[in-house]
């Protein structure tokens, strides 16, 4: 029997930074929602030092589902559903609710039109007060981009015309349109950037 388990070699770099930021943001019980596990390496971890939440994993990709599945096994953690096939693209999504949204390292290696597909998915399941925490590379107005960004977005757009770093006023004025506030930033490791939006 296979190993189903991959590796992100950024995980093991950033998970404890997301873990502290998230430990702030999400609520102290209820569900969470994953977009775009990709791995599980994430999920697991989260949910390893976070007992009372209960985590939702989901991919469109079924590889992706079969990592977190065996992330899940290897690891022992009882508090994470089965991973979902959910992409952010469309317009009605196979979970009708959750305490919060969680989505790692996704933004600039989709569309677009996926970005906005989060967010109108977001606003349609999340309750009041609930988080939307967004965690990635962005290119943000009034602020140089590291020069480690502009490579990153050179060869992102290089592998994929349709990916590259967004502009993060750009998402957070449609988040706004779509009734969450304004996003509270909190700067990461790695030029990276943590930004929580939440449903108004």
């Amino acid at each position: 029997m296979g190993d189903d388990r991959q590796y992100a070699p950024a995980t093991l770099r950033n998970r404890d930074f997301i873990l502290d930021v998230l430990r702030d943001v999400l609520p102290r019980t209820g569900v969470i929602l994953e977009i775009a596990s990709g791995s599980g390496e994430h999920v697991v971890h989260c949910a390893r030092n976070l007992p009372s939440l209960v985590f939702q994993p989901s991919d469109p990709d079924p590889d992706a589902r079969l990592s977190v599945a065996a992330w899940v096994k290897a690891t022992g953690v009882t508090n994470v559903r089965a991973p979902i096939a959910l992409d952010a693209l469309d317009s009605v999504w196979p979970i009708a609710s959750a305490d919060g949204i969680i989505c790692i390292n996704m933004i600039h290696i989709s569309p677009w039109e996926a970005t906005l597909g989060l967010i109108k998915g977001a606003a349609a399941i999340l309750p009041p007060a609930s988080p939307l925490y967004l965690y990635g590379p962005y290119i943000r107005e009034g602020f140089a981009t590291a020069p480690s960004n502009q490579a990153f977005d050179r060869s992102l757009r290089d592998r994929n015309a349709t990916w590259g770093l967004r502009n993060l006023e750009a998402a957070a004025a449609t988040a706004q349109t779509l009734g969450f506030s304004a996003p509270v930033m909190t700067e990461m490791p790695a030029n990276n950037l943590s930004a929580v939006f939440r449903r108004m």
